[in-house]
């Protein structure tokens, strides 16, 4: 069976999931309660977690993101030189 040539290789795939996840959990980092008026003010929508962190993580996550696209491929050898090595 020939082998698929892909636009990226196995590593850029492992960093392009690895940013994916990042971004996931700044996301859920941002989450919290929401400040209703019914339950009256709530001060946790100004938190350290929620407007410097969880930014800072989806941030680089998106970083990782063009790193994982950018990353250069690794170059196989051909078949002939396989067999000599």
């Amino acid at each position: 069976m020939d082998k698929k040539d892909f636009a990226f290789g196995k590593q850029n795939y492992i960093i392009c999931a690895v940013s994916v996840l990042l971004i996931i959990v700044g996301f859920i980092l941002m989450t919290g309660p929401a400040s209703t008026v019914e339950g009256g003010f709530e001060p946790d929508i100004f938190s350290t977690k929620r407007i410097v962190v969880a930014p800072m993580v989806c941030f680089a996550g998106f970083l990782l993101m063009i790193v994982g696209i950018l990353y250069p491929r690794k170059k196989e050898m051909p078949d002939e030189k396989k067999e000599q090595n």
